[in-house]
């Protein structure tokens, strides 16, 4: 046996280990046999990671299988640590080590000092503790100011103070990488790490000792190593020195979600849902797309910086601000369901500007490329809900003088009204609305979608050049050209 679950009864001294027939694996062996098991099941390697499934994560198999250390590269926001931290789910439950180890010692093939001294004076009666999977990864967000002593160890004064020599293994405090023995570990932003300290954890991971104020301790590790880099920095800056980049087997570029139903899946899955009692909220698909495809349109716009890279973190926050505008709006409204609307677009600004480098050296620009972006995607977004050439009727009964109020204050039963009044927008509502019928779970739209499908019309209308609109503060009036 080479892995122990929760419900069997787990051995307690080394001699009853040897007894249950567990044997002892390296970590990159046991993440293999493991990650075989997944794949002949059908089962992804990793949970909850969208849009990777035919670029990335077959790239990831492959250095498991090959039992390659690995660092990924990609902009901000790419689930590179989510990936990383999820690979534990492919160690075995629990693993046996040496009671009172510090390093993770096996209790078959101890490598420091107090272990091998415990396990030569009891012999099979050395005790065993198990250590759950979760806690065998540690990670380290890499700074200018990390030192070795974080990483490696530094000599514990205490221990000094008590009478134990500079030389002898037992004063030394281990650091993180010593202590995920048997585990994965990972560095955050590998290029920020100082060269210097990148020679000492190129000693651990290679040459197997530690050098500790000229103290020499040979540490035959077992790790696992990922890190994370941003690709400019990787390959233009040169921060990382030449053996630690050749120490990583395989190097794995991330992206972006490629398409718009990926970035709204991802959006949905991770977004913090607006829960609150009588509250009902809908999120019709196509404001949704809106604000998925504005990311979309952000990462290939000249005017944002593509190396600070435009951030899934970026759809998500304005997903929940634009429901948290649509449900304040509604609640001042007296209004218990909710449905976004182009006209709380507008608030998406508090949740973009801070996560977008934009390339302008015109001081208040940065509103007005969010706002270009945002038009650009509704009417992008509109061309494939509606086709303009079918609203003419719509056009020709604004050519009567007709003018139509939109914004946050104008509740949702006027739009409901507007369809009676203009009775050619009610077919072109009803054909939007219905597919959202089927994602809120009713028979019936409320007047809150009719209202989201109504500003939705009016706005392309205006984007595709058929209607004018006039903004002045919360209130839009569309009327003929």
């Amino acid at each position: 046996m080479s892995g122990v679950s929760m419900s069997e009864q787990k051995p307690t001294t080394l001699g009853a280990l040897r007894a249950s027939g567990w044997q002892s694996r390296p970590v990159k062996e046991e993440l293999r046999t493991n990650a075989i098991a997944r794949i002949m099941a059908g089962e992804p390697l990793v949970e909850n990671v969208l849009g990777y499934e035919d670029t990335v994560l077959p790239q990831l198999e492959n250095a498991i299988l090959a039992g390659h250390d690995v660092i990924f590269l990609g902009e901000r926001g790419q689930a590179k640590t989510r990936m990383i931290r999820s690979l534990t789910d492919l160690l075995d439950e629990w693993m046996p080590i040496v009671e009172g180890s510090e390093i993770n010692d096996d209790p078959y093939f101890p490598i420091s000092k107090a272990a091998r001294a415990l396990v030569a004076e009891l012999g099979d009666a050395t005790p065993i503790a198990w250590v759950h999977r979760d806690d065998r990864y540690s990670e380290k967000l890499a700074t200018p100011d990390t030192s070795i002593a974080d990483l490696i160890g530094e000599v514990d004064p205490i221990k000094i103070a008590e009478g134990n020599y500079l030389s002898n293994e037992e004063t030394i405090h281990f650091g993180l990488v010593p202590r995920t023995n048997r585990g994965i570990f990972a560095i955050n932003e590998l290029p920020d790490l100082a060269e210097r300290i990148q020679v000492g954890l190129l000693n651990v991971l290679e040459e197997r000792d530690v050098q500790i104020r000229g103290f020499k301790l040979r540490l035959p590790l077992d790790v696992l190593l990922f890190a994370s880099a941003n690709p400019d920095d990787y390959t233009n800056r040169g921060r990382i020195i030449t053996p630690l980049k050749d120490r990583f087997g395989s190097q794995i570029r991330t992206h972006y979600p490629l398409d718009v139903d990926t970035e709204v899946t991802i959006a949905l899955q991770e977004m913090n849902p607006l829960a609150a009692p009588g509250i009902n909220v809908h999120l019709p698909r196509y404001m949704a797309e809106i604000v998925a495809n504005f990311s979309q349109l952000a990462r290939r716009s000249p005017h944002i910086n593509q190396r600070s890279g435009v951030s899934v973190r970026l759809t998500v926050a304005n997903f929940e601000t634009l429901i948290a505008n649509a449900a304040r709006r509604g609640l001042q409204q007296g209004e218990t369901d909710i449905s976004p609307r182009v006209s709380d677009l507008e608030a998406l600004a508090a949740s973009t500007i801070g996560k977008l480098e934009i390339e302008t050296i015109e001081d208040g620009r940065d509103s007005l490329v969010v706002e270009q972006l945002l038009k650009a995607s509704i009417l992008e977004t509109f061309r494939e809900y509606v086709a303009v050439e079918n609203l003419r009727e719509v056009v020709d009964a604004f050519d009567e003088a007709r003018i139509v109020n939109a914004g946050e204050d104008v509740a949702s039963p006027e739009y409901v009204a507007l369809l009676a009044e203009v009775a050619a927008l009610k077919p072109h509502v009803d054909a939007i609305v219905k597919s959202d019928l089927v994602n809120a779970g009713s028979s019936e739209p409320t007047p809150a979608m009719i209202a989201s499908a109504v500003e939705f019309i009016l706005e392309g209308l205006h984007l595709s050049k058929r209607l004018n609109k006039d903004s002045v503060g919360p209130r839009a009036q569309y009327r003929s050209r």
